[in-house]
């Protein structure tokens, strides 16, 4: 490759992931719970002082280790307390990954176009884009994940001792961070990627020779973690153990319950706009097994964690984010090997697939926004039809660029990286205001700010809209009112007995929290619901579709 050609692929690249993961940022309010949990997690840690133990509106808040939130909290320390700095740390850990998978799709194959398909297909697909440019932890242990990939890849295929020795430390220290970013699972998924390949390579000699100094480098830089945080909190380890692995993987009551075949369709729509070289890239993969061993290293990678989080309980599509490297690199490979064979049926077969959903989508938006006569409940209001064009137009450029791509697919099929481009750019701006009443209540508080401001106490019923008040207001007392929700176990401790007040008691708690200064309390309400006549009559009262909040002066 020329280096014409390889300054083209990296401009094009970056031009991309600018486009796509960084100008789109600060257009779009947080989404709650998870973007304002994340946010204020880490501004309470940043304002403690405490990079130990996480809390969550001054609770100690134990459902994930620390190392997820250390991203958040630098983010934050660079960026300030914006909705920029609170999604980076999953668009920088994303730009990790999709140079891991350039990387080693270099290693691979040895062929620098490839590789950067590789890192275009990765950044590009669905799932990819909508979890990396959204403010969770999984594209954290999806860097580490893919990190521990590439080191082991290092580990099976490099002879001499001193290099190997270096590839299983790397290996330790990836699953180490991962470990210290969701726990046990990171240890656990390398093993499950991996075993097949080493079954079929015997390579047990080598696995159990050298794994130790892979343990031992894992121990080593998640010790001093481990041992400060259970200092500080003696039960830390045993609730995040039983609770948050083994309750919500395996037992009966696993939170967020979803049947075996649920990864399926994630999977599908996660991988467009290249879903339709996926099924022959997996083909590929699994006929070529023996001739081309990486195609064999990738599927298993791809594959066993997929099937593992199937056979889990508890289910989110989040959890298979780590899957989509290896596919990237499966799929590009794949579209290589057609295009220099002139057997160019999936690359067909992948515009296609992308102007039907295109179609299909802009037509829904355009069903479901009130702008056509058919009996169907609106979702958008007729105030609102810049919003649902918006979505139409989001739609008509997939399918269009879907079209593109088919004028010459051989040239032309890079036109799939278009389909999401305006997508992304502009998805925040055709979300129907139900939703945002829903799921973003920082307009809400925002237009009410100076009257929370005031208040003394703030109640919220609800978690999700309790940390966005706490991230609006940059104030970490805000007290639960009512509803526990995830905050349960925090709450469980004697010292935090006062952060939460039940319905019952409210009434008496109020006389005297007034003679200290306004009370605000924020209610969720069910929809048309009305709130209950139960609660004393406030001195004022503001209702906005499904938030209210009652303001209660203090008493002179």
């Amino acid at each position: 490759m020329s280096k014409t050609i390889k300054g083209v692929w990296s401009t094009l690249i970056l031009v991309f992931f600018a486009l796509v993961y960084l100008v789109p940022l600060n257009t779009r309010l947080l989404w709650q719970p998870d973007e304002t949990r994340y946010a204020e997690i880490s501004r309470e840690m940043l304002q403690r002082g405490d990079w130990v133990v996480p809390h969550l509106l001054g609770l100690r808040y134990f459902e994930k280790p620390v190392a997820g939130y250390w991203f958040n909290n630098i983010s934050q320390m660079i960026f300030g307390e914006s909705n920029f700095a609170v999604r980076f740390g999953s668009v920088f850990s994303t730009m990790l990954s999709a140079i891991l998978v350039f990387w080693l799709a270099n290693l691979m194959w040895r062929n620098r176009q490839t590789a950067y398909i590789a890192a275009l297909i990765y950044l590009s697909s669905t799932l990819v884009f909508s979890i990396g440019t959204y403010s969770v932890l999984d594209p954290m242990i999806t860097l580490w994940m893919t990190a521990a990939m590439v080191a082991s890849w290092f580990c099976l295929r490099i002879s001499r001792t001193p290099q190997k020795a270096l590839s299983w430390i790397a290996l330790g220290l990836a699953c180490g961070m991962g470990f210290m970013t969701k726990g046990f699972l990171a240890l656990a998924l390398p093993v499950i990627a991996v075993l097949p390949i080493v079954w079929r390579e015997k390579r047990f000699n080598t696995l159990f020779g050298w794994g130790p100094l892979a343990v031992l480098s894992a121990v080593v830089l998640s010790l001093p973690w481990v041992l400060a945080i259970a200092r500080h909190e003696p039960d830390f380890w045993n609730y995040f153990f039983w609770v948050e692995h083994i309750q919500r993987f395996a037992e009966a009551d696993a939170q967020h319950k979803a049947p075996f075949w649920f990864y399926l369709p994630v999977l599908l729509l996660g991988a467009l706009p290249w879903l339709g070289l996926l099924p022959g890239a997996l083909r590929e993969g699994w006929t070529k097994r023996v001739m081309r061993p990486e195609l064999f290293f990738l599927l298993s990678w791809a594959i066993m964690p997929l099937i593992f989080f199937s056979i889990a309980k508890g289910k989110l599509p989040t959890y298979i984010l780590p899957c989509f490297a290896p596919m990237a690199l499966l799929m590009a490979d794949h579209l290589e090997q057609i295009r220099l064979s002139g057997k160019l049926r999936s690359l067909k077969a992948n515009g296609v697939i992308n102007i039907i959903f295109g179609v299909l989508m802009a037509v829904a938006v355009l069903v479901i926004s009130g702008i056509l006569p058919f009996h169907v409940k609106a979702v958008f209001t007729r105030t609102e039809l810049p919003r649902a064009l918006i979505g139409i137009l989001c739609f008509a450029v997939w399918a269009l660029a879907g079209a593109m791509s088919l004028t010459d697919v051989k040239k032309r099929w890079y036109w799939g990286a278009v389909c999401p481009l305006v997508f992304a750019l502009l998805v925040g701006q055709a979300i129907p205001q139900k939703i945002i009443d829903s799921k973003q209540p920082q307009v809400f508080l925002e237009q009410h700010f100076d009257l929370l401001q005031d208040s003394r106490f703030i109640l919220a019923d609800n978690v999700g809209v309790a940390t966005a008040v706490a991230w609006s207001l940059k104030r970490s007392d805000i007290l639960m009112f009512d509803e526990k929700g995830e905050l349960q176990y925090g709450l469980s401790y004697p010292d935090a007995k006062d952060n939460f007040i039940d319905a019952a008691g409210f009434p008496a708690w109020l006389q005297k929290a007034r003679q200290e200064g306004n009370v605000s309390v924020i209610l969720r309400l069910d929809r048309n619901a009305q709130i209950k006549s139960t609660l004393p009559v406030a001195d004022q009262t503001v209702k906005f579709d499904r938030q209210a909040i009652l303001f209660y002066k203090k008493l002179p």
